[in-house]
């Protein structure tokens, strides 16, 4: 297949959930197939993106002067972007520049199949193309949208959240009207999108997760020692460790003073930075190279999240190398996991400590779930098995779109 891959927001490096997801997808579709990887993000020094042409047939990179996130400027271009009927998610990526450039590209090749990774990037593809053109969403994004208003406190805050949900749900539905065919990460994103779509239009491909890259480690282990590991320039990471911090850390020192806290992730705010200079059990590692060694040292991983949607990959990653892991249920959203075999899941900030205090006094507990946890993504969620599964529907989708085949649509 002649593959033309559409991402907002850029590739490498992978250090986010959707850019690993795409990242591990695209290197395994690559091996295969002719893959044209098209994309538009802020411009920024030490660009990998040139890289990417060793791996794909072709690259095409559309920098872009976008203002600093959380900036003044960016308050700016968003006051500005509620003239558009498009969600500021959306509108700051696909720039008129951006869309010349792709429907240059598309006149300039033949392709078989264009992928729109994350709806972010559907401002910009040609959707009139009379090719199957392939939506792939690593989440509901206007759920992610909700939830935020649901759990803001600050008003202006709130006020954004509210008016990017609604233009997100109109925006949503509408690409997934016009895609001739949705990719989804989870049965739960599944169910929510039917209730809109034809679920024939509608197919689960599951989160994925590098299991020789991440495996269990022989290191000694900081005592009652717990990690968060995700990008906490991300709003959903950077609000669970707040809210863990205010309300359930708290809880767990009552039982276990000694306990410590590491947040291993990239660019956390100010705010944050201000937390973990109060709360002495608690540091913040910044951006790090490789996260296995603080995941292999600690004793149990949690994942706090109260907004989300698609697929949490840090499970994934803390399950592959055989760790007990607390989340949850938003946390956990989307993945194949039960509480008490594979995962705990808690939901309240009482629930949540005590999970975390049940754990970290039971080594025996902390195995079994380790080793439960590491069998099961061992054996059914591979990048490799989950790449066999997306070319086989992208090829459906080709086939399907052939004269005298009856359309997806």
């Amino acid at each position: 297949m002649r593959i033309l891959w559409v991402k907002a927001g850029g590739l490498v490096p992978p250090d986010s959930g959707g850019k690993i997801r795409s990242y591990n997808i695209l290197r395994e579709l690559a091996r295969r197939h002719s893959v044209t990887f098209f994309s538009f993000y802020p411009a920024h020094d030490r660009d990998l993106h040139p890289s990417l042409k060793d791996l794909f047939t072709r690259v095409v990179c559309v920098p872009l002067p976008l203002p600093k996130p959380k900036s003044y400027a960016e308050f700016g271009d968003y006051l500005i972007g509620l003239f558009s009927s498009e969600p500021y998610g959306i509108a700051k990526y696909c720039r008129p520049q951006v869309r010349r450039r792709l429907h240059q590209l598309i006149k300039e090749e033949t392709f078989d199949v264009i992928v729109c990774d994350f709806v972010a990037a559907a401002g910009v593809v040609p959707w009139s193309w009379s090719g199957p053109k392939v939506l792939f969403t690593h989440n509901v994004e206007a759920i992610i949208w909700r939830r935020h208003y649901e759990v803001a406190t600050n008003r202006l805050w709130k006020a954004i959240s509210w008016v990017e949900w609604r233009r997100m749900e109109a925006a949503e539905l509408r690409y997934l009207q016009l895609a001739d065919h949705v990719l989804t990460v989870s049965d739960t994103d599944r169910s929510t999108f039917a209730a809109s779509l034809d679920p024939k239009k509608l197919t689960v491909i599951p989160t994925g997760v590098d299991v020789d890259y991440f495996k269990p480690v022989a290191v000694d282990k900081k005592p009652n020692s717990l990690v968060f590991t995700g990008s906490m320039d991300w709003l959903p990471n950077e609000d669970a460790i707040l809210y863990f911090v205010e309300t359930i850390f708290p809880l767990i020192k009552q039982q276990c003073p000694e306990v410590s806290l590491e947040v291993v992730g990239r660019n956390p705010s100010r705010k944050l930075q201000g937390v973990a200079e109060r709360e002495k059990n608690m540091r913040l590692t910044g951006w790090v190279e490789d996260i296995r060694p603080f995941v292999a040292q600690a004793e149990i991983c949690i994942v706090p999240l109260r907004i989300g949607g698609g697929t949490r990959l840090k499970i994934f990653e803390a399950m592959a190398m055989g760790k007990a892991v607390i989340s949850t249920t938003v946390g956990a959203e989307g993945l194949p996991v039960q509480s008490g075999k594979d995962v705990l899941l808690a939901d309240t900030p009482h629930d949540f400590a005590q999970s975390v205090i049940c754990l970290l006094r039971d080594s025996d507990l902390r195995r079994r779930l380790g080793s439960g946890a590491r069998a099961l993504v061992q054996e059914n969620f591979s990048w490799a098995r989950v790449a066999q599964d997306f070319a086989r529907t992208l090829e459906e989708c080709v086939i399907s779109n052939r004269p005298g085949n009856v359309s997806l649509k």
